[in-house]
């Protein structure tokens, strides 16, 4: 696990958005929280750093509130924020994990709301 690169990206991501906070976990690892507003709601997502970070790409799961049964998530309710395969750690970062979980809300509101997942996507 990068440390440093992890603390760079929670200070960047900082300067997006308006809650970000960097926590160690209980396994000796690290986690983002993050809230995002909606127009319906205020989200609490716990963002969790592999121990092969930056090669591996986070996991993000809903803390609050809890989220209706939906598509385009993993087992543990981890949100598809992106396909694994698709994981750059090149190009991808924290900024770019909480903007695509903030895409992903935004469907999932719509999705509560028509029954249809707006948007392309691939079989996991």
């Amino acid at each position: 696990m990068n440390l440093p690169r992890i603390r760079r990206e929670i200070a960047d991501a900082q300067r997006y958005f308006d809650y970000v906070e960097g926590h160690p976990t209980t396994e000796g690892g690290v986690m983002a929280l993050v809230a995002l507003e909606t127009s319906r709601h205020v989200y609490i997502l716990a963002v969790s750093f592999p121990e092969s970070y930056p090669n591996g790409m986070p996991e993000v799961h809903v803390r609050k509130p809890a989220l209706a049964p939906s598509k385009h998530r993993y087992s543990g309710n981890r949100i598809c924020y992106l396909h694994p395969h698709m994981w750059n750690p090149g190009r991808h970062n924290l900024t770019f994990v909480i903007k695509r979980a903030a895409k992903w809300l935004a469907k999932y509101e719509v999705y509560r709301q028509t029954g249809n997942w707006p948007g392309a996507g691939i079989e996991h």
